[in-house]
Order: C-alpha cells, then structure tokens, then sequence
C-alpha cells in the first residue's frame, strides 16, 4: 500500500539524500502459529477481527532502537487527537517516529499500554491505518531540515495561518486582474498585503486557528 507515495517527488528525493529513512515493518513476520495470524475474534462477540495485542508488542519492541535519543511510538486511531501542523513540527524533531497501522476491525486495547501517542487524521472510515500513516509522513518529512527550500514551510498553509492567494502569468485572464500590489515591486508592502491577506482567509475560513493563535 506504501508503494507510490514515498518513491516519487520529494519523498523519492529526502530518501535517496538520506535525509529521512523510511522502513516498512511487516505485522506478518510476527505473526502465531505456521499461518503467521495476527489476528482474532473479539471476546464478547462483534464483528470483524482485532489485532492480537502479542503480535504489535512483538512488532513494536522489535522496531525500537536504543541508538535514537528521541523516539515515538504512535498508534493511528480514530479515538486519538487530531493531527495538525503542529504535531507535524514535533514529529519532525524526532529521531525516530514509529506509527502503529491498524487493519480490521481495530486493536486489542491492551496495546495502549505500550505506545506514547494516539493519532487520527480526520472524523471519517478508512481500510486500514496504512492510509492514514501517509499523509503523517509526507508532513513530517517535509519538514525535515534539507527536505526542501529553507523557510519554505514556515509559509505555508497551517504554518499557522492559511496562505494567502497566489497568482501568476497572465496578468489578466477573462477580466480577472492580478492585484497590482504583487506588480509594483515594492516587496516590504508586498509582505504585508500577503500577511493581511492570510489573516482575512484565516479568519473567514478558519477563524479557529486564530483563536488558537490567542490561546
């Protein structure tokens, strides 16, 4: 499911730098039995089948590494807090950010005891964490020092406001004018419009980021 995503554009590019590593740990290889299951019946009836709290304990502890000063172990759930901008800048100061997948009908509870963290990516229905881990990878990563231009991601979207409107060539298409502050050259007023543009999109479009900004 990870093929893809982390071996195109700037994934592809932070990894063959070196820059970030990515290791794909298979709940298979700890797998019971001659049949590798990692997975069961619930207790109590339900439907569905839920990983087997042994199998991720093996998996987890076999993927922790002492030589990693700061690192984390968290699980995808759609119980857990919300990811954001923010979580992106703490995940990517880590040395080393194990995500937990789920698969199923979800995990034996028991496997709480053993992680740090619990994560969703949004209130909705997904096949399996793997999904989910994508987009938490692609955020960190891109974070990562040397990943892309220096200051880039600090202008973006959520870095903490919404970005400002952007335009380019031509400079009028259909009667629709590119606003001539972004023409005149002056970059010191050009910063500021683009500043109070991004507060009036917040604002209009997310007014709980500033409140968050306030808090």
């Amino acid at each position: 499911m990870f093929v893809g995503p982390f071996d195109e554009s700037i994934i592809k590019r932070a990894r063959e730098k070196k820059l970030v590593e990515i290791e794909f740990v298979n709940l298979r290889d700890f797998g019971i039995g001659k049949h590798k299951t990692v997975d069961d019946t619930p207790y109590g009836g339900g439907n569905g089948m839920i990983l087997r709290v042994d199998v991720l304990v093996d998996a987890i502890k076999k993927t922790l590494d002492k030589k990693f000063k700061q690192e984390k172990v968290v699980l995808l759930n759609p119980r857990g807090k919300q990811f954001n901008q923010k979580l992106a800048e703490n995940f990517a100061k880590l040395d080393h950010l194990i995500l937990v997948c789920g698969h199923y009908e979800g995990f034996d509870a028991r496997i709480k005891e053993f992680i740090d963290d619990e994560i969703s990516i949004g209130d909705f229905v997904l096949t399996g964490g793997e999904l989910a881990a994508i987009p938490i990878i692609d955020a960190v990563t891109r974070l990562i020092k040397g990943v892309i231009k220096e200051g880039s991601s600090q202008k973006e979207s959520f870095s903490p406001l919404l970005e400002h409107d952007q335009y380019t060539k031509p400079v009028e298409y259909k009667g629709q004018k590119v606003p001539s502050i972004l023409l005149s050259g002056n970059h010191a007023k050009i910063e500021k419009w683009k500043t109070n543009e991004s507060i009036k999109i917040t604002s209009r479009l997310r007014p709980d980021l500033l409140k968050n900004q306030k808090d």
